[in-house]
């Protein structure tokens, strides 16, 4: 294939899914000049490796490279916060041990009440969540992926992502209960 080739198959596989990158870029980050960094090095990177699609989700192609370059960016760049099992307390310790709830996401009480809470606030939270929480409910729960599909993207189990999620959900929850107990 010559570069024009390349261009367009560019143009066709990645273009559309720019939006949605740049928001997990965004995530990851934590930051807009980051994310416009990493985005920009994500799509050199999808455009060298183009000939290497070979079909199936364009999406979670694009998004795995992404989120691959925000890790190599991040670690470059600052220092990464990632949470190791030790690093949880005992009721996460024993969840994550136990697995997640379920093959698929559901609108679950506690979705709900993540959903209901102030954007403002809960963007704040789910930015404070450590890295591999905070990717793992922005693919999900509001870039709207599968498990499998998250699982596919951070090289993650399955049970890992449902954990993860499940975490991720808890800790949101018990902030913004705290937040409203310390309003009243």
């Amino acid at each position: 294939m010559n570069n024009e080739d390349d261009a367009s198959r560019f143009a066709r596989i990645v273009t559309p899914h720019l939006d949605d990158a740049y928001a997990l870029a965004r995530w990851l980050a934590r930051d807009g000049s980051d994310a416009d960094d990493i985005l920009q090095e994500a799509c050199v990177r999808a455009f060298r490796a183009i000939r290497s699609f070979a079909g199936g989700s364009a999406r979670a192609w694009v998004l795995t490279i992404v989120r691959n370059t925000a890790i190599t960016w991040l670690k470059q760049n600052r220092v990464a916060g990632f949470v190791g099992l030790d690093d949880l307390g005992a009721d996460e310790r024993l969840h994550a041990e136990q697995g997640g709830h379920g093959a698929e996401p559901c609108l679950t009480p506690e979705a709900e009440l993540i959903a209901s809470a102030h954007a403002e606030q809960l963007a704040q939270l789910i930015a404070a969540l450590p890295v591999e929480f905070r990717e793992t409910l922005v693919l999900l729960d509001i870039q709207g992926l599968n498990y499998r599909e998250v699982a596919e993207i951070t090289g993650a189990p399955l049970g890992t992502v449902m954990s993860r999620l499940a975490r991720a959900r808890r800790r949101v929850i018990m902030q913004i209960k705290e937040a409203e107990a310390s309003s009243n």
